[in-house]
């Protein structure tokens, strides 16, 4: 996919997508590819689910699609990355939510770092939108995608979340 940020990939098994290199920091289609198919090398490549995906990111990125419909294969997660995944699935677009908040809702109140450590092996960024996880003091704390808490924070910017001078989220971004 190319994108106003560079070139990302979208790779899906049978199931779903499966794996999604962000278009920050690639130079060629081929580089984001290797990164992908390097990651995932049985994933299947230029299927339907793997255009439609790529289609839907390169207009998010675009600013045109808030929400996805690409299926997701999510069957390699922990029973506790499941939960954390599909709670992150419901933090709408332009909305963040913090670890704890994310703990406390899947059941394991307490489990912040749970959170950032299943935020932190989610293959499917965007998709799983894991950059509108924040700190509980609307801080910018991890983002394992390319480019780090830079890249969260465009994404952020992108989606209509406004910050204080000192970097953190202000209160009106939070779900």
């Amino acid at each position: 996919m190319v994108t106003r940020f560079g070139y990302g990939a979208v790779v899906a098994g049978t199931a779903g997508v499966v794996e999604v290199v962000l278009p920050f920091g690639k130079d060629s289609a081929e580089a984001a590819m290797a990164e992908v198919l390097h990651a995932c090398p049985c994933a299947l490549r230029g299927g339907d689910c793997s255009r439609s995906a790529a289609r839907e990111l390169e207009r998010y990125c675009a600013g045109e699609v808030t929400s996805f419909s690409v299926p997701l294969d999510l069957h390699r997660l922990t029973p506790f990355q499941l939960a954390v995944s599909r709670q992150v699935l419901t933090i709408g677009y332009g909305m963040v939510c913090s670890y704890g908040e994310v703990a406390r809702h899947v059941g394991s109140p307490g489990a912040a770092r749970g959170v950032g450590a299943a935020m932190a092996a989610n293959r499917l960024p965007i998709l799983v939108p894991c950059h509108r996880v924040v700190a509980a003091d609307g801080s910018l704390t991890g983002y394992s995608g390319c480019g780090g808490i830079v890249t969260k924070r465009i994404l952020l910017e992108m989606e209509g979340v406004r910050f204080s001078s000192a970097g953190k989220v202000l209160a009106d971004g939070n779900s």
